[in-house]
């Protein structure tokens, strides 16, 4: 049998020799705590410690549309390292209590096959959004409102952005809905060309054009007299 002393200092010992956090050090390049969410921080993505939890989402069913179905862990990696070499591309990893959660990636629309599509204005920024597995605790009511806004406000307010595009595929439509419940303003449908290169291959997509400006994003709500 266990005895009262025994258990406390089982207790104790397991709290003090918890493993560190491993996101800890790294420093984010926003921080923000979310009411009845927790903090949230953006870390600039490391594809040689990130790639693991990177690739276990890009290759689930629900990320189909990511476009990294089917891919190893090292051509994820060779991706993201690409991408670390841009100065027009960032990936960024998002955690919520130390907790990685999202995948979100910022682009310049000029330097991206969108510009093809629209036109672009001075203070676009565009971004792509790629939310994280639910946790033991199943469904996650609210998550990605409260990951989308933290994100809204560093890349309109941290960033000193205009406006956000985003291209989800016109299939998405799960994606498409909760960025308009989250106020982006649909835009037209387009197809965005094939990309072939030899670092980067992207094939033909038909995309569902959004906007976000910084007014709509931050407009004070005004509550009914």
């Amino acid at each position: 049998m266990t005895t009262t002393s025994e258990s406390t200092e089982s207790t104790e010992l397991t709290e003090s020799t918890a493993l560190p956090d491993p996101y800890a050090a790294r420093e984010a390049v926003h921080e923000q705590v979310v009411d009845g969410f927790g903090t949230v921080r953006f870390l600039p993505l490391d594809p040689r410690t990130d790639t693991d939890v990177v690739h276990r989402w890009v290759s689930e069913e629900r990320a189909s549309f990511w476009g990294m179905n089917g891919l190893t862990k090292e051509q994820v990696q060779e991706i993201y390292a690409h991408m670390d070499t841009l100065d027009t591309h960032h990936a960024l990893l998002a955690l919520r209590d130390g907790v990685p959660v999202a995948l979100f990636q910022t682009y310049e629309p000029e330097a991206d096959r969108v510009s093809e599509c629209y036109d672009v204005q001075p203070g676009d920024i565009g971004v792509h959004v790629l939310l994280g597995p639910p946790g033991q605790e199943g469904g996650r009511h609210g998550w990605s409102s409260a990951l989308l806004t933290a994100f809204t406000a560093y890349v309109l307010l941290g960033l000193d952005r205009q406006r956000i595009v985003v291209d989800p595929d016109e299939r998405n439509e799960k994606a498409i809905a909760r960025l308009l419940r989250q106020g982006f303003e649909a835009g037209p449908r387009v197809v965005l060309p094939e990309i072939d290169l030899p670092d980067v291959y992207l094939p033909e997509k038909r995309a569902q054009l959004a906007f976000l400006t910084r007014e709509r994003a931050f407009a004070p709500v005004t509550c009914p007299g």
